[in-house]
């Protein structure tokens, strides 16, 4: 589990240990907060580890993924969750800019499902039942955000590729996609504010959601064996309209 240290990620951790996965948590500054979620984890029973790389950094992907390797042997689940969020005006974003964004939310999605993918072709071969990859993408990679040029362009890009890693990966892995919609207020901005509270009125359902819900369809999709290539939105309705807000 990339990012999955706080925020959502954290709750898919717990979500899938209270299932009865072993996560390993990968963090990349946050060691206290994925210290404090690998012990919430095994108070479900389970074992749970961490493990810190800069996805951003090739080398130290293909360093943790060694790691596991040779500390468990297989892989059975991947959520791609850490992600950069970058904003700016088109004309001002710099070539670095453009290239830490797509770095981080396409490049480190790539090269982490390929160093799994030859994990998990021996995990399937062993159990019986395909591999599971889920990308958390965004609804700027479906609708044009104002002013969220490579956030945008970096996860239509994960989309795209969640349907080609589906192809090329069947039968022994499968690879979907869920796009959150309103779950949890920007960082800062707390629960009862009235920002946050009033993104609930540009949303078909009129609420906004919570972490659990995104944990239920991560469940989903682990389980359910003849979904793949698919985009799951988690979002409230929210993406029937575009780009609202933004």
């Amino acid at each position: 589990m990339t990012g999955g240290a706080s925020r959502l990620g954290r709750a898919i951790v717990l979500g899938l240990a209270e299932a009865g996965a072993r996560p390993i948590i990968h963090f990349r500054k946050s060691a206290e907060e994925a210290s404090e979620t690998v012990d919430d984890a095994r108070s479900f029973g389970v074992s749970a580890e961490a493990l810190g790389a800069d996805l951003s950094d090739p080398g130290a992907i293909e360093s943790m993924f060694d790691q596991i390797r040779s500390r468990f042997g297989g892989l059975d689940i991947l959520v791609n969750s850490a992600a950069r969020f970058d904003s700016g005006p088109f004309e001002s974003i710099t070539l670095e800019e453009w290239r830490r964004s797509l770095d981080v939310n396409l490049t480190a999605p790539f090269l982490c499902a390929q160093h799994a993918a030859r994990l998990m072709r021996f995990t399937a071969a062993k159990r019986g039942s395909a591999a599971v990859i889920i990308n958390m993408v965004d609804l700027s990679g479906i609708h044009p955000w104002h002013e969220h040029v490579q956030h945008g362009v970096s996860k239509a890009g994960l989309i795209h590729l969640t349907r080609i890693m589906a192809r090329e990966l069947a039968p022994d892995v499968r690879v979907n996609a869920i796009v959150p919609g309103a779950i949890l207020p920007p960082p800062g901005v707390d629960a009862d504010d009235q920002r946050w509270l009033s993104v609930a009125e540009r949303v078909p359902l009129l609420r906004v959601g919570s972490p659990s819900d995104v944990v239920e369809a991560i469940k989903y999709l682990v389980a359910s064996d003849f979904v793949t290539g698919s985009l799951l939105q988690v979002d409230g309705g929210e993406g029937m309209l575009g780009p609202i807000g933004h």
